[in-house]
């Protein structure tokens, strides 16, 4: 194995090596929240859509620049005509012949050369530039919602872990109680029967162990299948330091798309401007026809001519205002989106923060109340090695103390996830 290594690390391929077993060294020990984060958003079959846009975006942008390239066209046509020219002018010594009704022009060739377009081309190349950049975000947005499911099911799985330590130490706490009244069973000063409940639980708590943990892998299992790599069930999930709760400038996605969406109905509006404009091009033509450039002459010639050609098509001109009026209507509802958006997501904050306010509190009183319900089944579990109590009493003492102990459990993961989720909803 030494000398496969010592072999690889001659070669590019240690390079491939490493990538292809990277998931492996990583996930051999824990998996941070950011590291999910940034696996799921790469794994996405979403995300693959970025290239795509940007590859139309492109083409798209290519196609136009030969918009500046010169146009040439090929053409031929054949005609036969009801009547021709004809001068009939007496001359002494002139016959001038009439032109024959059936005329060609066998080959013709166009060639056209935008010299001002009215800026129509570099419009719509910027206009091509905006539009994938509105789509691009738009994916953004949709592959930052990962960030809402990956939380939920990272910090399910914290939960879980949690719970299931907790129901070790209840678990350790019955088969204390069991070997002391076992000891009192075969001295003769206790019933069987407090043993057997004792025992009942202590199978009970093994019961849930068992749901626990397969309710664990699951969490596992589909953590693994939003970041697309194979998770082994005793990865070790990295529980997050706690996030202090700080500024409200919104850095979410939707932010900058709704900005991306303004600037596109601008460049939309400068399009509309380039085409009300007049278009200069040169131009130069040849061809070989029957009759040529010289209509006396009744015969196949070649020929050619050039010039400049302006065109300004003012048709555009009667629907410029209702465009304009339409683009100021996109623009408004744009802005009203976006409002709407940050006065939701204020909302949000505000809630997140009410709800970080009101754990924290109920933190402060949960590791009194453990202390409290610890101290009660310590005194029970004196009372029972005492036979003072039955097993029924001592067990009721520590569901108590696990009680309180979840309690505690449950609100420090739904502080840790209102504080998460705070910065979720902030976009940082």
């Amino acid at each position: 194995m030494h000398d496969l290594f010592r072999r690889l690390k001659r070669s590019k391929s240690f390079f491939v090596f490493l990538i292809a077993f990277f998931p492996l060294i990583l996930f051999g020990q824990s998996l941070t929240l950011e590291q999910a984060y940034e696996l799921a958003r790469q794994n996405y079959p979403l995300a693959k859509q970025k290239d795509l846009i940007r590859q139309t975006a492109d083409i798209s942008i290519e196609n136009l620049n030969k918009g500046y390239l010169p146009q040439i066209l090929l053409t031929g046509q054949a005609t036969y005509q009801s009547e021709v020219t004809q001068v009939n002018i007496p001359a002494p010594g002139i016959v001038i012949q009439p032109l024959d009704k059936d005329q060609y022009k066998a080959l013709v060739a166009d060639l056209n050369q935008v010299v001002y377009d009215g800026g129509l081309i570099s419009s719509q190349k910027q206009l091509q530039k905006l539009n994938a950049a509105v789509e691009d975000q738009k994916l953004e947005v949709e592959l930052y919602k990962l960030n809402e499911r990956i939380n939920q099911v990272y910090l399910s799985e914290l939960y879980i872990e949690e719970q299931i330590k907790q129901v070790q130490l209840v678990k350790e706490d019955i088969n204390n109680g069991i070997k002391r009244v076992d000891a009192q069973v075969r001295n003769g000063i206790a019933f069987r029967s407090n043993l057997d409940v004792l025992k009942a639980e202590f199978l009970k708590t093994d019961q849930r162990l068992i749901e626990l943990r397969a309710t664990r892998k699951g969490l596992i299992d589909v953590l693994g299948l939003l970041i697309n790599q194979p998770l082994p069930e005793n990865t070790i999930l990295a529980k997050p330091e706690p996030q202090p709760v700080s500024g409200t400038a919104l850095k979410r996605p939707e932010i900058k798309l709704y900005s991306d969406q303004s600037k596109l109905i601008l460049q939309q509006q400068e399009l509309v401007h380039s085409r009300n404009l007049p278009r200069v091009s040169v131009f130069a033509q040849a061809g070989y026809s029957k009759p040529g450039l010289n209509l006396f002459r009744n015969a196949f010639d070649w020929y050619y001519l050039g010039g400049v050609r302006v065109n300004w098509s003012l048709s555009s001109l009667y629907t410029n205002k209702k465009e304009r009026q339409l683009a100021d209507i996109n623009s408004r509802v744009v802005d009203l989106q976006k409002e709407t958006f940050v006065l939701n997501t204020n909302t949000q904050l505000k809630q997140q923060q009410s709800e970080i306010d009101k754990l924290g509190q109920l933190i402060a009183t949960d590791q009194e109340i453990i202390d409290l319900r610890k101290s009660v089944k310590d005194a029970a579990r004196a009372q029972l090695e005492n036979g003072v109590i039955t097993s029924n009493d001592y067990l009721r003492e520590v569901n108590a103390e696990d009680q309180a102990r979840q309690a505690l459990i449950t609100h420090q993961l739904q502080l840790l996830q209102a504080q998460i989720n705070y910065q979720t909803i902030l976009g940082k």
